[in-house]
């Protein structure tokens, strides 16, 4: 899930029509009828709420993610039901919606399932020297391990992921992997050029990947159909549902979720905080700590504060020529608003080892892209993006999902063969309309109207020039 330009300004004017105050505007009679009023009157309760309402929006989303993805019979496209393996065979394109930001360098193999029971086991098979990560994230968002090429190798392994209570003996042959919830998602990528050739041989592999609970190792194991629920909403987006939840709903589901994903020791500060409000782990909530004065705008004010944490100097973020990214992603802590954020603008974010992403929403303070416009990205000689893995550019409209065009590139990178210039620079064109045939292998085509972009650098080089401690410096997109 990403921000978009409309989120920040719509966060921005918001949050300070509400926490700045219309009087500062010279309209008394309005503050004294607005959110500003019932903020106050609430007191100390609505900023607890407020925190309350941050610290849950990673569990609450996944919460909901899952429910959507799981929702089928048996496995379809981006979708499988809860325990069995997604394995998307093909890059999305531009009629894909489940997630925003999809990438078109590697070819997901995912799935949700539960440990709160009992251990799951996964088996994978010799990845003959391809690049892979198989990131496990925790209810909570946390990349709590991550198996793949840089931390594992490419042989075959066979991994038990447990749950927080689990207290058994690993079998033999067995990496234990301990997840700190009971809600699992294995977000695994696997590099792929695209080609029909490759796409084979990584459909093998995919192949081979076996998930099944521990009490059915060893056993000739047939996944169980999947249940479908008429009643879970599979047309709007993720973020549209946890958005749209009144307080009430919120905390209703957040508390029940407590009960099956425990908060980490570090947690406890702030649950003493959030009992104020009824918000007690192992406990359902009670509605009536929600004060109705406040009830409809807490969720926005909430999801403002989320938003303008992006912008604001606080927010963890690195800006440099017209690029903002994070390398505070994957492990948050107790760092509840910035895991609030990356859900918010990248569910599923890897650990910055693994990936960074990045991204580029406008040019400049003063200025949007814009497809009527023409732009170029220039990597000088020896300049390209340090990785051990891979790099992509990745075009997306202002809604973070890919662009329909007429040659169906929606990413450049090495693989897409550009040409280098004769100083061995490589120059990217980023406009609607082709370039001309002499320049169309460097096109990275985009939108007639507003559009974002995405660089992602897969496990980046710690060496100097390294993204990581900042020595490496993004080169800005420059308009023609």
């Amino acid at each position: 899930m990403n921000i978009t330009r409309r989120d920040a300004l719509g966060a921005f004017s918001l949050f300070t029509t509400t926490a700045v105050g219309a009087t500062a505007f010279g309209s008394t009679a309005w503050a004294w009828d607005g959110p500003l009023v019932d903020l106050i009157r609430g007191g100390e309760d609505f900023a607890i709420a407020l925190d309350a309402y941050i610290y849950g929006y990673p569990l609450v989303t996944m919460e909901l993610t899952k429910r959507v993805m799981t929702n089928v019979a048996k496995p379809e496209g981006t979708r499988a039901p809860q325990g069995q393996v997604i394995k998307l065979r093909a890059y999305p394109d531009a009629t894909f919606r489940d997630v925003t930001a999809p990438n078109a360098d590697t070819l997901y193999t995912t799935s949700f399932f539960d440990v709160g029971d009992e251990p799951w086991v996964l088996s994978i098979p010799d990845m003959k020297g391809r690049y892979f990560l198989l990131p496990f994230l925790s209810g909570w968002t946390d990349v709590f391990e991550v198996p793949g090429t840089r931390t594992t190798g490419t042989q075959a392994q066979t991994f038990l992921i447990t749950g927080p209570n689990w207290s058994g003996t690993v079998p033999a042959g067995m990496s234990q992997l301990k997840a700190p919830t009971s809600i699992v998602w294995l977000l695994g990528r696997i590099y792929c050029t695209g080609t029909p050739e490759d796409y084979a041989a990584v459909h093998a592999l995919q192949d081979q990947f076996k998930l099944q609970p521990l009490s059915t190792y060893g056993k000739d194991y047939v996944p169980p159909a999947g249940k479908v629920d008429p009643s879970i909403d599979m047309k709007t987006s993720v973020r549209d549902q946890v958005n749209d939840l009144s307080s009430v709903e919120y905390f209703t589901l957040l508390a029940q979720l407590l009960k099956r994903n425990p908060p980490s020791a570090a947690d406890a500060p702030a649950l003493e905080k959030f009992a104020r409000i009824g918000l007690i782990p192992g406990q359902d909530f009670d509605p009536k700590f929600v004060e109705s004065r406040w009830e409809a705008h807490l969720p926005k004010l909430a999801q403002s504060r989320i938003l303008l944490h992006f912008m604001s100097r606080d927010g963890d973020m690195s800006r440099v020529n017209g690029w903002t990214y994070t390398t505070k992603a994957g492990v948050y802590g107790t760092n509840y608003l910035q895991r609030a954020l990356v859900t918010y603008i990248g569910l599923g974010a890897n650990r910055p080892q693994d990936a960074i992403y990045p991204t580029s929403i406008k040019p400049s303070l003063l200025t949007s892209y814009e497809g009527t416009n023409k732009y170029t990205m220039r990597f000088e000689k020896g300049q390209l993006p340090p990785v051990k893995g891979f790099w992509s550019l990745t075009m997306y409209d202002e809604d973070m999902f890919f662009v329909a065009n007429p040659i169906n590139r929606y990413s450049m990178s090495i693989r897409t063969n550009p040409k280098f210039e004769d100083d061995g620079s490589l120059v990217i064109y980023i406009q609607n309309e082709s370039p001309g045939a002499g320049k169309e292998a460097n096109w990275l085509p985009a939108p007639k109207g507003k559009f974002s972009l995405m660089l992602r650098l897969y496990w980046p080089d710690e060496s100097q020039p390294s993204i990581i401690d900042g020595s490496w410096v993004i080169p800005p997109v420059k308009r023609i």
